[in-house]
């Protein structure tokens, strides 16, 4: 390419792409806009002589725009833009809204994108741009200001935060794993038969006082009654994704890749015995959250 010609239509034709990129690194569809619009402002000031990969060194001007949000937004002590900040303001101003951005985030892995917000900013980034995109640790070590061997290290540490460890055998993961999938499909079913057979008849349900109405009990005992509160529900667990929950099988709930609940199950001999609600933002904090590789 010589000079600028064509970079408008090389660049409309890589946006999905790009956008793509900017919205796992920073787990907001508006603020990936963002990213994406700077990105061109950048490039259309760029001297383009010389480069042969426009795709790839876009990815990368764009990775450098999302890496010095990150670390800004972690200065400031902020949250990604939720979709209720887009309903409050009327949607993306390029006309997308939370519905788009809750589809993506489906599509993305609402497990993941929790777990992505809590890696360090060049973390994060080596992390989306070796393991989601393949971009060589050469181009890494660009954008993140170390060497490719530090790059290596970072996605790699990344890496292991991302999948986590289980606490139980891998047998047992696998058999705790499929009982809190049939339960999250019970639950958006609102299958009460499913559900009551999925929990164990004195199973408890214990919940922090934001994760329920003031007038709901902070405990709840037996399975008609879980199974019963639980189908109520139904509809909130369109938002669930089964996760690694401090180690193991559990649920996370993140609307537009927000995490907003957490569910610490614990499960023997087939069936839920604690259900432990978490909803109050200390306590998500502290909790250990990993993709568990499900």
């Amino acid at each position: 390419m010589n000079g600028h010609e064509g970079l408008a239509a090389r660049f409309e034709a890589d946006r999905a792409h790009l956008r793509g990129v900017a919205y796992r690194m920073l787990g907001s569809l508006e603020e990936a806009d963002d990213a994406v619009q700077r990105a061109w402002l950048r490039a259309d000031r760029s001297d383009l002589d010389g480069v042969a990969n426009l795709t790839g060194w876009l990815t990368t001007v764009v990775a450098r725009v999302c890496l010095d949000m990150l670390r800004s937004r972690r200065r400031r002590g902020e949250e990604p833009l939720s979709a209720v900040a887009d309903v409050a303001a009327g949607g993306h101003r390029d006309g997308s809204g939370p519905e788009e951005e809750a589809v993506l985030a489906e599509s993305v892995g609402r497990a993941l994108l929790v777990v992505l917000d809590r890696l360090g900013p060049a973390e994060r980034v080596a992390f989306v741009l070796q393991d989601l995109f393949a971009v060589p640790f050469e181009e890494i070590a660009t954008v993140v200001g170390r060497t490719p061997a530090a790059s290596r290290k970072l996605a790699s540490r990344a890496r292991a935060r991302v999948r986590g460890e289980a606490t139980v055998g891998a047998v047992d993961l696998a058999r705790h794993a499929a009982v809190v999938e049939a339960f999250l499909a019970a639950t958006r079913g609102g299958d009460l038969d499913a559900l009551v057979e999925l929990l164990a008849p004195d199973v408890v349900r214990r919940a922090d006082r934001h994760a329920v109405p003031a007038d709901v009990a902070g405990d709840v005992r037996g399975a008609r009654a879980v199974a019963e509160e639980t189908r109520v529900f139904s509809r909130g667990a369109r938002a669930a994704e089964v996760a690694l929950v401090d180690g193991r099988p559990g649920l996370v709930v993140a609307p537009a890749g927000r995490l907003r609940v957490v569910l610490r199950l614990t499960v023997e001999d087939g069936r839920i015995t604690v259900m432990e609600v978490i909803s109050d933002p200390v306590g998500l904090r502290r909790v250990r959250l990993a993709t568990g590789g499900f």
